[in-house]
């Protein structure tokens, strides 16, 4: 019984009626006519040719991997990040390598150094570890959100101003006259922490005294709301606001599950925008937790990866802000 032997480049050379080299410019990105492109990759498919990456790695010096550091994947939000990131890579040949940090300072400083031993060709993280002073300058990295005071390092984020703006806007819109803001925030700065500059912006500009309930992220968030809500109610039991601009949609989520407990309604009583955007089930298609600012994150996602490649053979800029939307969720009084 014999084996079938595995096609080499030269048998796509001959199939596709091409040069060797042309075969190998298709193989490896490199521009060529258009007929003899379509010709190639015909050839490629027609003898299952497969490339064997780790070879061309070496020959390259490169690995065609770039590592994603995020917090976690059980919270939709970094798990829809990742997914969109692995996609924009798999569409420029590229492979995606998944560091979950669970928010760890010492895992993420060991997910960086394992991806530099590994020779990354770079990173993308989204991270609330001060991990800046851990990054060489040799290794192409974007960061998601955060900014490091130690390092100039390329940042893509959403545009939180505009949006804390456009949340008490959207409020007022639909009748609110007193919305506060609730936040629990990571020790290190980010442009998130904009979204609280866009709320108190726009108080100033619609003449609305600032209420808030703004506290370093942890576990005891419901005691914390709980409290915040007792302090706000009338004698008669009514409350002092009529809306709530979340920090992101999992607070929001929280105090609504809160305010529904403690026998008030939402969006009756209540009306809740929380940020980021959030689907059910992950799927875009599928209604968010709470009316919402959403954040872009496919076209984020693309950003990421666009300025990492590009860092190589131009300068790109310290900041890239995206713009954001609203969109119903069931929490707001549509008009």
């Amino acid at each position: 019984m014999t084996t079938k032997r595995a096609a080499t480049m030269k048998d796509v050379a001959r199939e596709a009626g091409v040069a060797l080299g042309t075969v190998s410019k298709v193989i490896n990105g490199i521009p060529v006519s258009e007929p003899n492109r379509i010709k190639v990759e015909k050839a490629i498919e027609a003898l299952h040719y497969e490339v064997n990456t780790y070879a061309r790695g070496l020959k390259t010096q490169r690995s065609n991997l770039v590592a994603l550091i995020i917090p976690n994947t059980h919270n939709p939000f970094f798990a829809s990040f990742a997914d969109h990131i692995g996609a924009a890579l798999y569409k420029r040949g590229l492979k995606l390598l998944l560091c979950c940090a669970d928010g760890i300072p010492e895992k993420e400083i060991d997910h960086l150094n394992m991806a530099m031993n590994n020779k990354v060709d770079g990173v993308i993280a989204l991270t609330y570890s001060d991990i800046g002073k851990y990054i060489t300058n040799n290794l192409p990295i974007v960061v998601f959100d955060r900014f490091f005071e130690n390092q100039v390092i390329p940042r893509v984020a959403s545009d939180n101003f505009a949006g804390g703006c456009l949340a008490i806007e959207k409020l007022l819109e639909f009748g609110c006259k007193h919305p506060v803001y609730i936040r629990f925030h990571s020790v290190f700065p980010g442009e998130s922490d904009k979204r609280r500059d866009g709320y108190l912006h726009a108080c100033a500009k619609y003449g609305l005294e600032p209420n808030y309930l703004d506290m370093v992220d942890c576990d005891e968030k419901i005691d914390h709301m709980k409290r915040f809500l007792d302090r706000h109610k009338n004698p008669d039991g009514t409350l002092r606001f009529d809306g709530v601009f979340a920090h992101t949609d999992y607070h929001g989520y929280l105090f609504m599950s809160l305010l529904q407990r403690e026998g008030y309604r939402v969006p009756e009583d209540v009306q809740i925008i929380g940020f980021d955007g959030i689907c059910k089930f992950g799927n875009i298609e599928e209604e968010l937790f709470v009316s919402s600012i959403c954040q872009p994150l496919e076209p984020l996602a693309e950003k990421c990866v666009e300025i990492l490649l590009a860092q190589e053979t131009q300068t790109v800029p310290s900041l890239t802000l995206l713009p954001v939307t609203y969109r119903y969720g069931g929490t707001t009084k549509e008009s």
